[in-house]
């Protein structure tokens, strides 16, 4: 479906952009610290479940209304912005309680996932990033068009969902030691909120060029 030149080089850029620093691995870790490497790891799963979402959108079109449309774009990232805030304003305002070995860990990583899966989708930098990214490795000749947007979307999804699992994995090593002590709790959760705010500010900021 695709030439060999055309992937690798598709690949190479996918991996320096993954790499960089952004709002996502914030997140990861942010989750990580104040609630344990499993909901890290299930946060990184949920961002790229979004990302998935955002490949299928550029296939069918959709990613250009954000592009075109002022209103469309702000609504969306209004949204998203409001979400991140309102999830940090609660994790500073809730004061945490002791973790004991029978907490249902599951549970909370499943609320992670969750967030997580709404963060991505509410995002609409990754629709304008996809739309502005992805059709230039996309090559009708080869192909159904829509195929090509998913499976790129995928493959940027794998990647950058091993890479902030891996960032997850370890974070959560060095947080679990102290993970039963209530003071750095206290603070570890405040932290994680005045992260999430700061993510929420600066995506409610975000423009669309």
């Amino acid at each position: 479906m695709f030439e060999t030149q055309n992937f690798i080089a598709f690949l190479a850029a996918s991996i320096l952009i993954i790499l960089a620093p952004g709002p996502a691995q914030a997140l990861v870790l942010a989750r990580t610290i104040g609630s344990g490497r499993k909901s890290g790891i299930m946060t990184a799963i949920g961002l790229n479940v979004g990302t998935l979402f955002h490949a299928v959108a550029a296939g069918l079109g959709l990613s250009a209304v954000l592009a075109t449309s002022a209103l469309a774009f702000s609504v969306v990232k209004l949204a998203g912005a409001g979400y991140l805030v309102y999830l940090g304003v609660r994790a500073v305002l809730t004061r945490p309680t002791a973790i004991t070995e029978t907490e249902p860990l599951a549970e909370r990583s499943d609320h992670s996932f969750l967030k997580a899966v709404v963060t991505g989708v509410l995002n609409p930098k990754v629709a304008l990033f996809f739309l502005a990214f992805l059709p230039q490795f996309v090559d009708q000749a080869h192909g159904s068009a829509f195929l090509q947007f998913v499976l790129l979307g995928s493959i940027i999804a794998a990647i950058d969902m091993v890479y902030e699992s891996l960032l997850a994995f370890i974070a959560g090593g060095i947080s679990s030691r102290v993970m039963n002590n209530a003071r750095v709790r206290v603070w570890r959760e405040r932290i994680t909120g005045l992260a999430l705010v700061g993510l929420g500010i600066r995506l409610a900021f975000a423009k669309r060029t």
